[in-house]
């Protein structure tokens, strides 16, 4: 994925049974990870077969049109997008839980958030058939209390349950998408079977310029519920600017011949 463990340090720390990350960008290291990132954006936004079939019937040129048309080109649509991608990119690299799609993919148009749920993890376990980490995303240059706050009210939604309206569009792409069985289990358990509290988690994901560490720890410690919870908080404090480099970036390398 995006190789976030090659560029950033990573701190962990127990508040209460919960888990905080802290990982900080090495200011040594961003041109790496700009490299690294960019390489990964254009599957969020694009499958690999469709590009494929691009390339084959109108060459290099129109595949990298079509996954310009494709990346936002507004500041807040950038840095929202870049969230769940590096927060994917997390997910996949520092957990057991597999992403089931690039929800990005299906956006109705480049500059509009997608509603529902940001993060839908999904992990087969040998004693609980299946877990569900249910994530929110944030992607802030100076991030506040208001922000996690509306972060931990959108995990608190549905009961602290993924919201049906995300599991029936992850079930529905992933049955598009060739993978019907993992899609009959999200079907099994939206249509069928309630989520225990046992085979759920959540996820609070903030992508921001300036160190979250405290703000989460006090949200982690009056968060009163029953669903276990990891933090993280990526700090990159180039922010802004790091943003607009990897998309740079990701139109450039279309560009290469």
């Amino acid at each position: 994925m995006a190789d976030i463990k090659t560029w950033c340090g990573d701190t962990r720390t127990k508040v209460k049974t919960h888990q905080l990350v802290y990982l900080e960008a090495d200011a040594a290291k961003l041109a790496h990870a700009v490299t690294s990132v960019a390489a990964v954006v254009p599957d969020h936004y694009a499958a690999p077969d469709r590009v494929a079939d691009i390339l084959h019937r109108l060459g290099k040129p129109a595949v990298a049109e079509y996954v310009r048309t494709k990346l936002p080109e507004g500041a807040r649509s950038r840095s929202g997008d870049l969230g769940e991608i590096l927060a994917t990119s997390f997910v996949t690299d520092f957990t057991s839980y597999k992403v089931g799609v690039f929800k990005l993919r299906w956006a109705d148009h480049r500059e509009m958030a997608m509603r529902g749920d940001d993060i839908l993890g999904i992990r087969l376990d040998p004693t609980v058939t299946v877990k569900f980490l249910k994530g929110e995303v944030k992607s802030r240059a100076a991030l506040g209390k208001k922000t996690i706050d509306e972060a931990r009210a959108a995990l608190s939604a549905s009961h602290g349950r993924p919201t049906p309206h995300a599991l029936a569009f992850v079930a529905d792409r992933l049955f598009e998408t060739g993978d019907k069985a993992l899609a009959a289990i999200v079907d099994q358990y939206q249509l069928s079977a309630r989520i225990k509290l046992d085979q759920l988690s959540h996820l609070l994901f903030m992508f921001t310029g300036n160190n979250p560490s405290t703000l989460l720890t006090t949200n982690l410690t009056a968060y009163a519920g029953k669903i276990p919870q990891v933090a993280v908080g990526l700090r990159v404090s180039t922010h802004q600017a790091f943003i607009k480099q990897v998309f740079e970036k990701v139109i450039d390398n279309g560009n290469q011949p």
